[in-house]
């Protein structure tokens, strides 16, 4: 096969980079990445094959690291909204880092490995800035450790427990969140039972002098097929995911951003550790009020013309109420997708908009999310 690629000097290359060109991936910048977006397969049956059986993404550029020390969770609580002390070893939480006013820096999974080492996998995009803030932060009793020599695979979708079972049986009593240490091949690797697509599946990281072939293990398996970052994108928005520096930026606040089910029961006014986190009186101050000027929501198109970021949106009358942050076909649901930002008082669900596409004004309704069912395993 031959490779379309886009790479230049200044772009960096996962361990995976050399499997990508020889599968015939389209290569683009992606998170200063050399990345795939998609394979000869196509981005829309890369999509549908992950719904039905199994996609495997390459997602080595995320940041991957160790946070060591026995008071490592209680410091990592003053910068995140979320119940970090309490994670019991072997599970995962979604956590955001969160500025002064309130505001996303970014969006990040942590695991606890031990009493004394939590596991972080941050936003590719973010992760010098992330790593610089936490060092800005840091006590003389924890300590940061960088994993670059760590790839990252997700396998993703209904039938990933079977394949990656064949491997590790263990991998199929885990939960969703559950998190562990595990072999495959001999190869000691990091696995959740997470994902990005709304599906069942696993994330896994491997040493990176390991990755070709464990990834080459995988794609031996009758049921898993190579899927870029095209896919990617459309499997997340279906199922309302968000993505950093889209949906979710530094001026948009946690109560803007629909997310304040990411704050911990424990962390909430009333919590045994309310607050204590960057933006805390802010984010308390808009839950449960009207003081947030506009917030995220979903949107459905009822044409089957794809309504992109950026696009304006506007009420009946003509007037501006918002934009859209991601959008594009959702090939599962058959019909345009979108995540935007509109006045509040036009984010009730069922409320009709209109995108301002090329002169036309194409109607949309406001939907709840993820457009589709998610199906992680839950036990």
């Amino acid at each position: 096969m031959t490779a379309v690629t886009s790479a230049s000097s200044d772009l960096q290359q996962t361990p995976l980079h050399p499997l990508h060109l020889e599968q015939g991936a389209r290569m683009v910048p992606f998170a200063g990445y050399d990345m795939p977006v998609q394979y000869p397969l196509g981005v829309k049956a890369e999509h549908l094959h992950t719904r039905k059986h199994a996609g495997l993404f390459d997602v080595s550029h995320m940041g991957q690291l160790f946070l060591k020390g026995v008071k490592a969770g209680k410091w990592l609580e003053s910068l995140v909204p979320v119940d970090i002390i309490d994670l019991p070893t072997g599970r995962q939480r979604y956590a955001l880092f969160t500025n002064e006013r309130g505001g996303v820096l970014d969006d990040l999974m942590v695991s606890r490995f031990a009493s004394d080492c939590l596991y972080l996998v941050v936003n590719g995009a973010c992760k010098e800035q992330d790593i610089a803030h936490l060092q800005a932060h840091l006590t003389d009793d924890v300590q940061i450790e960088r994993l670059d020599d760590r790839a990252l695979l997700a396998l993703q979708g209904p039938e990933a427990a079977e394949v990656l079972g064949r491997f590790a049986p263990e991998v199929r009593s885990m939960i969703f969140m559950d998190s562990r240490r595990i072999a495959i091949e001999g190869v000691e690797c990091f696995v959740s039972r997470s994902g990005y697509t709304g599906e069942d599946g696993y994330e896994l990281s491997i040493p990176a002098s390991e990755s070709d072939r464990i990834c080459r293990l995988l794609l031996e398996q009758p049921e898993v097929e190579l899927i870029g970052l095209g896919a990617r994108d459309s499997l997340r928005l279906e199922s309302g995911l968000c993505l950093y520096g889209h949906d979710i930026t530094p001026s948009t606040t946690v109560v803007e951003a629909s997310l304040t089910w990411a704050v911990s029961k424990a962390r909430r006014i009333g919590g045994v550790r309310a607050g204590g986190f960057p933006g805390a009186d802010i984010i308390f101050q808009q839950t449960g009020s009207e003081a947030q000027e506009s917030r995220r929501v979903g949107l459905l198109g009822s044409s089957r013309a794809p309504v992109r970021e950026g696009t304006v949106l506007m009420n009946a009358e003509g007037e501006t109420i918002g934009k859209v942050t991601s959008g594009t076909f959702g090939p599962t649901v058959a019909r345009p997708v979108a995540m935007a930002y509109l006045a509040k008082d036009y984010a009730s669900i069922n409320t009709e908009v209109f995108a301002s596409v090329r002169g036309r004004a194409l109607p949309m309704t406001v939907s709840e999310m993820p457009f589709i069912e998610q199906r992680y395993f839950r036990g």
